[in-house]
């Protein structure tokens, strides 16, 4: 039975300020797509080992593990809007020496792993200051609204523009999309210094609390999570189901080239049923927790992604994959929309670089160790990642629905002040 709905008051216009986030964010989620598609196509030019290709998302994921609490730390400490900008022109840096070095034939798979791993690094500063802008902008009953849109934009680009242009132009020369890429960073990175003076976090200059040296913090964000009574537990089963997800997709690549037998050019055009199904979840997200509630939602697309991931790999024929692409995709999307807006509720706006810091820590952090497991399952077959992890993601999943299912809606907490009453 569905909850009792409360009157829904009219949805308000979420701003010029939050407007010119998502534009930024944007062109930033241009040059992801190009690297994200790019790197496992140059993997398979440049090894046919499923460990190594593998190694790409472990590698990717690494940097969580080292530098999302100083990332973390420095985002409580400084403007917001230089983080971005840093991140962004240090990631232009890279996208011109990647290019260089495909375009003089120097490029190894050792290389790529270098260029993947501070790639990463410098992601997660990214991703902490664009995940801590949003609440200091929008009121806390919008904060579905607008982290899907945010998530919308960056599925468009990332997917529909990206993905297929780049396997499209990937097939021609290898250095037209990695220097679009290049390009899209640039841009970003000098977008950022437009943002408004709220993104800044300006809250901080008003705050009481005496400075505390910035390595007694390292272990802020851990001592908040553990004592949280709602944080601790969907911590813990985020990473679980994080490690078996990251073990079941690693070698996608493979299974879609050659379980599939879908060309490589094709191969971002065929990925585009996901992106469809992540779109459609973006934009049902803020509806479907209005009708039953953020926690029953949430439970159920916890569920229903790792199950798709298990019939896509003992079903490996082009329809059922793409059908199940989309549902894992779109479920997945629901999930990270209202589990990022809870969070941005339960966490102090002070303390959301170094909370979120550390919850990347672990969950994104401990991926690498899936997606080596997901490598060696491959080489028994290509199906078995699919089968054995999403399997044992659903078994997680089943496990936690109870306690997901009765978390709370994000303006229905009331521990923390609400958005407009914080100094901004």
């Amino acid at each position: 039975m569905p909850r009792t709905r409360r009157p829904r008051p009219p949805r308000r216009h979420l701003g010029g300020p939050f407007g010119n986030v998502v534009t930024a964010n944007i062109s930033s989620s241009l040059g992801d797509g190009i690297a994200r598609v790019a790197a496992p196509l140059l993997a398979v030019r440049l090894t046919d080992d499923p460990l190594l290709i593998s190694g790409i998302a472990a590698v990717a994921m690494l940097p969580w593990l080292f530098f999302a609490i100083p990332a973390g730390i420095v985002l409580d400490r400084i403007d917001r809007r230089r983080a971005l900008a840093l991140a962004n022109g240090v990631r232009t840096v890279l996208a011109v020496l990647l290019l260089t070095l495909a375009a003089t034939d120097t490029l190894t798979i050792w290389w790529l792993y270098v260029v993947i791993f501070a790639y990463g690094a410098f992601e997660t500063l990214y991703d902490g200051a664009i995940r801590a802008v949003v609440p200091a902008l929008v009121e806390r009953r919008d904060l579905p609204r607008a982290n899907s849109r945010i998530e919308a934009g960056e599925i468009t680009v990332q997917n529909f523009l990206s993905a297929p242009l780049t396997s499209a132009l990937f097939a021609i020369a290898v250095v037209i999309p990695l220097g679009v890429g290049a390009l899209a960073y640039a841009v970003a990175g000098v977008l950022a210094f437009f943002l408004p003076v709220a993104a800044a976090g300006t809250h901080r200059a008003t705050s009481t609390e005496p400075v505390v040296a910035w390595y007694r913090q390292l272990a802020d964000g851990f001592r908040f999570i553990l004592a949280h009574p709602l944080l601790k537990p969907l911590w813990i089963l985020s990473v679980l189901i994080g490690i078996c997800f990251s073990a079941a997709t690693a070698t996608v690549v493979l299974f879609v080239l050659e379980r599939l037998g879908v060309p490589e050019a094709w191969f971002g055009a065929f990925m585009l049923v996901g992106a469809v199904g992540s779109l459609v979840g973006a934009g049902l997200a803020g509806r479907a927790k209005e009708r039953f509630g953020a926690g029953r939602v949430m439970a159920s697309a916890n569920l229903v992604g790792p199950l798709s991931l298990v019939l896509m790999g003992a079903v490996p024929l082009v329809p059922v994959v793409a059908v199940c692409l989309a549902v894992s995709f779109g479920s997945t999307t629901v999930w990270n929309v209202l589990v990022m807006s809870l969070r941005q509720s339960l966490i102090p706006a002070g303390m959301l670089g170094r909370v979120h810091g550390t919850w990347r820590t672990l969950l994104w952090g401990t991926m690498p160790l899936g997606a080596l497991l997901g490598g060696l399952l491959a080489r028994v077959d290509l199906t078995t990642p699919l089968v054995v992890a999403g399997g044992l993601a659903a078994l997680v999943a089943l496990l936690g629905f109870r306690f997901i299912a009765r978390l709370p809606n994000p303006e229905d907490v009331h521990d923390q002040p609400p958005v407009g009453d914080r100094q901004t």
